[in-house]
């Protein structure tokens, strides 16, 4: 890395970017990306962090490495420095604090300060960049974005609005600039692109959400803590790498072997693969919704309706290697006990799909408190339970009574695992462990996970939690719920959606297997070129068997045979 040092700046050219960095004001140019802004604000529960003065940036030369300390006099903490540290491929920036304080929202890329100039308010990074990809799907749907739209990255989301952005919970913290704008909802441009990555482990993801905030040309990265992370001392925050890509999904595999290398990552799945988790999956959802007719779908989910979906998929040749039992065959969503009346006999009913040469999923919900004693739940400021609380010991013991019940006495062969984007958010929230954010949510599945393992090594374990950090909790991702429109009201192909996804799941997590999902679809047409492209990108699964929930369109006998032929093929 050769650097050019004048009166003004520094300038560092890599081979791969160049760098400028102002010697006089607090930022720096990554050549015709962005004009990076070298305030960042650590605010906590006590009040605003503003910064007052920016001291001139030190520079420290290694092999390979070059490190920028902007240091910074701050109202909220005794020290901070804002530090790039660029190797030949990447730019780091993170914020540095000393002192004592629990974390709200903390900044980077912008954040409150009055400047030496006398400048005051909250600063932003300058975006060149015309588009940034967001990995994870959202509604309207919108693959590539002006670079003036707001992203959520988080484990925080429902359908309703301005919340359905948590389908993959969490997806890969990392976005993509591009210099032009796409043509429709999934179309991908040509490079070339820049990489902006949350280079963090577990014990650092104690934060919700990553969002991006535009405004009028600027924009900056807002860390939520909620204020349920405490610093003592010294404390870093997550770094951004930026880094050249020729496309979203490679700085994603970028963003996989970034934490992989720093050791915040696993290499990939811990356990070994087991052939029967390839063969193709019914899960009875979708039959359940379209079957609804004035009642509710979650009352359908019925051994005998089962039974009847599955001879109705058989006599066409369809025969699932396993079977998902979806919302609701239990009693309540947290403690898990079977519903007698909706599923007799559950344990002969396993038996006699085994015999059968099948397996049985069995659906969960994560995070419900229904059932559970408020104390083993995160409670809310009137002691009301919120949600499951995987940090208290006695709920972690009923994990594991749970799955010695369901995987061993009743024999199933592992879990869907959904609604991990109920996270328990808020600041007031009380929990049995200091752990929150992406870290509370990894400490729920890893106590599913190993628990499962104990009981059945074999046990298949679907999430949708495409972030590399959550490899070894998980089996198999799944794709999830399909969206239906563009920004302009248009429908947006179900397919297309399904690419867009096994694209980013894969570069995220390519040792995992991919359930590509199949529910919900607008029509029978949308249907059948789903389940066509399904078995070249993962796992199939089918979700229907007599017609289509959102049209009504009957699935004919023909419809049936030709899943049978993708399936064979």
């Amino acid at each position: 890395m050769r650097i050019t040092t004048t009166d003004k700046a520094y300038h560092l050219d890599s081979g791969h970017y160049r760098l400028t960095v102002s010697r006089a004001g607090p930022s720096a140019e990554l050549e015709g990306w962005m004009t990076l802004s070298l305030i960042a604000s650590v605010h906590t529960s006590g009040g605003r962090d503003e910064t007052y003065e920016t001291l001139p940036p030190v520079l420290v030369e290694g092999e390979d490495l070059v490190v920028f300390d902007v240091p910074q006099r701050t109202t909220g903490w005794e020290t901070k420095t804002v530090r790039l540290t660029c190797t030949p491929e990447t730019v780091a920036l993170e914020v540095r604090v000393e002192g004592r304080g629990v974390l709200g929202d903390v900044t980077l890329l912008g954040g409150r300060a009055v400047l030496n100039t006398r400048a005051a308010g909250t600063f932003r990074t300058a975006v060149h960049a015309r588009g940034v990809f967001n990995p994870t799907p959202a509604h309207p749907v919108q693959v590539v974005r002006p670079v003036s739209t707001p992203i959520a990255l988080t484990v925080i989301g429902d359908a309703s609005p301005g919340r359905l952005h948590a389908v993959f919970s969490p997806p890969p913290l990392a976005l993509a600039f591009c210099k032009e704008e796409p043509d429709g909802p999934t179309d991908v441009p040509g490079g070339p692109w820049l990489g902006a990555s949350v280079r963090a482990g577990i014990g650092d993801l104690t934060f919700t959400e990553v969002a991006y905030e535009p405004l009028d040309g600027g924009a900056l990265l807002r860390l939520d803590y909620e204020g349920h992370t405490e610093v003592r001392g010294a404390w870093t925050s997550p770094a951004i790498v930026f880094r050249a890509a020729s496309s979203p999904s490679e700085a994603i595999a970028h963003h996989r072997t970034d934490l992989v290398a720093h050791g915040l990552a696993p290499e990939g799945p811990i356990g070994e693969r087991h052939s029967w988790w390839s063969e193709p999956i019914f899960c009875g959802w979708g039959a359940q919704c379209a079957r609804a007719d004035g009642v509710s779908p979650v009352e359908l989910s019925r051994r005998d309706l089962y039974d009847e979906w599955l001879a109705r998929l058989e006599e066409h040749g369809v025969v699932p290697g396993t079977v998902v039992i979806d919302d609701r065959w239990q009693l309540t969503y947290g403690d898990m006990e079977p519903d007698p009346a909706k599923w007799p006999a559950l344990r002969e009913w396993i038996a006699a799909r085994h015999a059968r040469g099948q397996r049985v999923l069995l659906w969960w919900r994560a995070w419900s408190p229904d059932g559970l004693p408020a104390e083993e739940c995160v409670t809310d400021a009137g002691g009301r339970a919120v949600a499951a609380d995987p940090s208290n010991p006695a709920y972690r013991l009923r994990i594991q009574q749970i799955m010695e019940r369901l995987l061993g006495d009743l024999d199933a062969d592992g879990f869907k695992i959904d609604f991990t984007q109920w996270f328990p958010s808020g600041s007031h929230l009380k929990a049995y462990g200091s752990t929150w954010g992406l870290a509370l949510l990894y400490e729920l599945l890893g106590t599913m996970y190993q628990a499962a393992k104990r009981v059945k090594p074999d046990a298949l374990m679907i999430t949708h939690t495409p972030h590399p950090a959550f490899a070894d909790v998980s089996d198999m991702i799944r794709l999830n719920d399909v969206l239906e429109l563009d920004p302009h009201g248009d429908p947006v192909p179900a397919v297309d959606q399904l690419r867009f996804r096994h694209a980013v799941a894969t570069s995220a997590m390519p040792g995992h297997l991919i359930d590509t999902d199949q529910w919900p679809m607008p029509s029978r047409a949308d249907w059948l070129a789903y389940a066509e492209a399904q078995p070249a990108l993962g796992v199939p699964a089918l979700y229907y068997a007599e017609s289509i929930d959102n049209s009504g369109e009957r699935i004919t006998g023909e419809d049936l045979r030709l899943v049978a032929k993708w399936w064979r093929r």
